[in-house]
């Protein structure tokens, strides 16, 4: 299987791409907290979301800056 991850000179793309994964599954893990009645599960699937949108912002960020 090919590498989709961009090459390492593009550290912002990657950046935008690793946060919107991050993002998913965070969203993927609270839903699944919250079917199953398991706080736990749902804090960290809110946690992981809000480390996907950060690291998703911090590669936009790099992108302008041309990082």
């Amino acid at each position: 299987m090919q590498n989709v991850l961009p090459a390492e000179g593009q550290s912002g793309t990657r950046d935008e791409l690793e946060g919107a994964a991050k993002n998913l599954a965070g969203k993927v893990k609270e839903s699944t907290g919250k079917l199953l009645g398991n706080p736990r599960l749902e804090n960290q699937g809110r946690s992981d979301q809000l480390e996907g949108r950060t690291q998703k912002k911090i590669g936009q960020i790099k992108k302008v800056l041309g990082k």
